[in-house]
């Protein structure tokens, strides 16, 4: 009888304590990238494809890859938007430029074009707060050499609004 009241005693209070520390959770928090935040970024990737007279569509990604906000301008191919995607989801997802991937294809490494989720073409950046990607730019429309000058336009003024 002895042994089942310090069973139950030890049990008790072994359950208080997890309850104790279950009411302690917290969720995280984390930052995002608002619509308003994104069409600014979008501005200003416009404004470098403006200035140097292309026509691009640029992509704007959540932490998931998921949309937030596209723009295609005048004139700019089709095909641009789906790549445009596929740019930015490489870098949220590996939380790199696209283009450190198209230098490892360039320079041999061609097993890249098989990883899940990367397209090995400049013009994709990660959006980092602290270290962490809160979203991406992808643009795609002129060379992928443009595209990472246009996409790094729209990660500048990004990391503006952070200081």
């Amino acid at each position: 009888m002895k042994k089942s009241f310090l069973f139950i005693i030890a049990a008790s209070l072994f359950l208080s304590m997890s309850l104790a520390s279950l009411t302690n959770a917290q969720l995280a928090s984390k930052k995002v990238i608002t619509l308003d935040l994104a069409k600014k970024i979008a501005a200003a990737a416009e404004a470098e494809a403006v200035k140097n007279k292309l026509t691009v569509v640029v992509t704007i990604l959540d932490d998931g890859g998921n949309l937030i906000y596209l723009e295609k301008m005048d004139n700019t191919q089709i095909g641009s938007i789906e790549v445009a995607i596929k740019k930015a989801k490489t870098s949220v997802y590996f939380k790199r430029p696209s283009k450190t991937f198209e230098d490892m294809v360039v320079n041999g490494r061609n097993a890249i074009i098989a990883l899940p989720g990367a397209l090995p073409i400049e013009g994709g950046l990660p959006l980092m707060v602290d270290g962490q990607p809160v979203g991406a730019i992808g643009v795609s429309g002129g060379t992928s050499q443009q595209d990472g000058t246009v996409a790094k336009a729209g990660a500048d003024f990004f990391d503006a609004q952070l200081k």
